[in-house]
Order: structure tokens, then sequence, then C-alpha cells
């Protein structure tokens, strides 16, 4: 807030504060206004708040307290004096008010926590007892608890929290006693535990997920973190969750499970892709690819659907599947200039004696763009067998000897082939 703007609010508020000590008192119903202007004094207060005016706004809450006696006004004001540490006056508000009494239990909440906040231990211990014993509320065992762990009795603060979880296995009430076992205590695998049953009679929620995650992340427990992240993608379904099983899985390397798990949460079918492919599982990928294609129409999945299929035969590709592998990739070329898809399509025609010249042209065309590919000159050369021009075969060959691709065994099956076709040809004619 600016300085000016300052100034105007203390000075609408002051003049709020005098008209509002002219007014006279009335008893009004909840639902009432007490007079005209309560509306501006509660958006000045919260105004207050918003800016951290704690005091002003304790001012103006306890001017609608006295003026309409709502109760709301009342319990706001003390949280506001709590907050700026006026914990002698709360104590004494909340007295005055209740005269011992725990029938309003938002009050005696607040008043312990005055107590607390102020260190005054024992009193706050004997009230919070009282009161959670009223009440059976969970967030008053819990305050119960924050008394004695400010106090450092972590025994007592463990046990009096046991007692009431087992009453109706509130998870809130859980989540405290883990927090004091595993970081007060230094009880992890107890507190571990006892989150692992929760979970597993009751569900695992986010609040007993998160802790769990927590704790196996401090722990460094892998296995533990997968565990609870598979639960919890289970209910929310969450891509940030999905995404660290994946991370875990690969880090891991369990590939298996990564593809099972993909396969049965479709939420990364590209992943899913690369690992069908790194694991040779080419019917899969074909699969896969096509039906990526057919999602996004993009061309380079029916090309690639259509590598994989040719791959997925590992002896002799029955006619109806080389013919239909050779369709989609001739649609592929027509719409995608890859270079890649081209000398593919070109070399089945040129190995299957489909059309070779039709295969050679193609391999031409991805020459122009990469005149040195060893892999493109090798299928080049086979075109050239396949004409039985073995002596021009054999020649572009030798360039492909020279590079890493002369380790490729079908490089060298073809070298090999070359060769004998060549001496076939030198027999012949000298038999002429």
């Amino acid at each position: 807030m600016s300085v000016q703007g300052l100034l105007m609010f203390k000075f609408i508020l002051i003049s709020l504060l005098v008209l509002f000590s002219a007014c006279s008192q009335k008893i009004v119903k909840p639902d009432e206004k007490a007079f005209a202007a309560e509306d501006q004094y509660i958006i000045f207060a919260l105004y207050a708040e918003q800016h951290g005016d704690y005091r002003n706004a304790v001012k103006l809450f306890q001017k609608l307290y006295k003026k309409s006696s709502k109760e709301e006004y009342l319990y706001r004001y003390l949280e506001d004096e709590i907050i700026i540490k006026k914990y002698d006056d709360v104590i004494a508000t909340v007295d005055k008010i209740t005269e011992g009494s725990l029938k309003d239990s938002l009050l005696v909440r607040l008043k312990v926590i005055a107590l607390l906040e102020s260190n005054k231990l024992q009193e706050a211990k004997k009230i919070s007892i009282e009161l959670a014993r009223y009440t059976g509320k969970a967030k008053d065992y819990l305050l119960v608890s924050d008394v004695y762990s400010k106090s450092k009795d972590y025994d007592l603060a463990l046990k009096y929290l046991d007692s009431a979880y087992m009453k109706n296995y509130n998870e809130k009430i859980l989540d405290k006693m883990a927090v004091i076992l595993y970081v007060n205590l230094h009880k992890k695998k107890e507190a571990i535990a006892d989150l692992e049953t929760h979970s597993r009679i009751h569900g695992c929620s986010k609040l007993i997920c998160d802790r769990l995650i927590s704790f196996y992340s401090h722990d460094n427990n892998i296995n533990g973190l997968l565990s609870v992240y598979k639960r919890l993608y289970a209910k929310t379904k969450s891509e940030d969750i999905a995404q660290k099983i994946m991370q875990i899985y690969s880090y891991k390397r369990k590939y298996t499970k990564l593809i099972d798990f993909l396969e049965a949460n479709p939420i990364n079918n590209e992943l899913l892709l690369d690992l069908y492919v790194s694991g040779k599982n080419y019917t899969k990928a074909s699969q896969l690819a096509f039906k990526l294609y057919k999602e996004e129409s993009d061309y380079s999945y029916l090309g690639q659907s259509a590598i994989y299929k040719y791959e997925s035969y590992k002896g002799e590709i029955p006619k109806k599947a080389l013919l239909n592998v050779i369709n989609n990739l001739e649609k592929v070329v027509q719409h995608n200039n890859s270079t890649l898809y081209k000398n593919y399509l070109g070399y089945i025609l040129i190995d299957h004696d489909i059309n070779v010249k039709k295969g050679m042209k193609y391999i031409r065309d991805v020459l122009k763009k990469q005149p040195d590919s060893a892999y493109y000159l090798d299928s080049l050369a086979w075109g050239y067998y396949k004409e039985g021009r073995c002596y021009k075969a054999r020649k572009i060959m030798l360039k492909v000897m020279k590079d890493d691709a002369g380790n490729v065994p079908e490089v060298k099956e073809h070298f090999r082939k070359i060769n004998s076709c060549i001496k076939t040809q030198r027999r012949v004619k000298k038999k002429k």
C-alpha cells in the first residue's frame, strides 16, 4: 500500500470508529445487519488483514462484535490478537466469556493456542486434554499433541494420539503420529509401517501417500516410492505422477514393467513405441505406429509401421504382407521426402525382385541428398547385383567396405555374393 493510501485508510478507519461509538447497541439475529455500515466495517477489517495491519483489524472486529454480539467477529479478532502475540488478552477474554466452560470449543481452542504460544504448557496440557475428551474431534487431539511436542514429551504425545486414532482411524492423527515417530523418536520403520497399514486398509489418500513419499524419498527407498506412486496414480491419474513412475522404471531398467504400465495407461505412446523397437517387438511397434498414424495423420508413423511390419517377419515375408508394406511406403514417399523411407522402399523392391529398376530410382534419389551414405550405396550396389552388373556393384562395395557399415553382417553378405557373382561371370567368360 502506498503512503497516501495508508493515510487515507487510517482516516476512514478513525471516522468509522467515531461513527461506530455513537451508534446505540441492540440485539440482532446472526443473519441481520446490526447497523447500516456493518458491511463497510467488514470490508475495512478484511482489507486491514490482507495488508498485514492486524492491530487495526482487531479494533474493527472488536467494534463489530460489541455492536452486533455476533460470535464470528469475536473469533476473528481473537485470531488476529494471536497473530500480533497479544496472548494474555486472548486468555483473559476467553476466561471472562466462558467462565471455565468447554461449551464453546472454538474459544477454548484459541485459549489453548495462546497458552501454548506463551509457553504456559502445564495449563495448556490440562485444558487441551479436557477439550479433546469433551469434543472428540481430531483437531483437538492434534492440539494436545502439539502441546506435548512443544514440551518434548513425544512418547506421551504419541500415546495420546494413538488412543485417539483407534477411535475412528483419522488420517490427520495418524500423519501426526508418523511425523513424531519418524522425526522426533527416530522410529522410521514403525512410522512407515503404520502409514502403509492404514493405506492398505483404508486407502492411500493424498495426505498419507504424500507422507509416505516424503519418508521414502528421505530414505532413498526407490521401491517404496514406486509402490506409493502407483497407488496414487491409480486414484488421481496425474500426469506428473505418471512421469515419476516412468522415471523410476527407466532408472531401474525395468523396461518390461514400464511397457506393461504404458500399455495399461496410454499416456506416452512415443515412449512405448521406442521401447517396442528397442526390444525388437516389431509386431507391436507396427501396430502402435499405425494407430498413431490414424490418430494424427502423420505419414512418418505410417512409414514406421510399414518398416516394423517388414522387420517383424524373421523368415520369408508372405506375399500379401510384402505388398502391403510396399503400398504403404509408396504412400509415405508421396507425402514425406525422408531419405529413410525412400531407401527402404527402394531396397525392398530390389531385394524381393519386385521392380529392380524402380527400386534403384528411389536409391538414386536419396543418394542425391546423401551421396556418401554407405548404407544407401550398399542398396545401389545390391540393385546392380540384381541386374547382373556385378563389376559395377563391386566397385561401389569397395567404397562401402571402408566404412563402418562394412562390419554389418548384411553388408558383408552382399559383398560376398557380389564377389561370388564376379567369379561366376569370369568362369562363364573363360568357357566362351
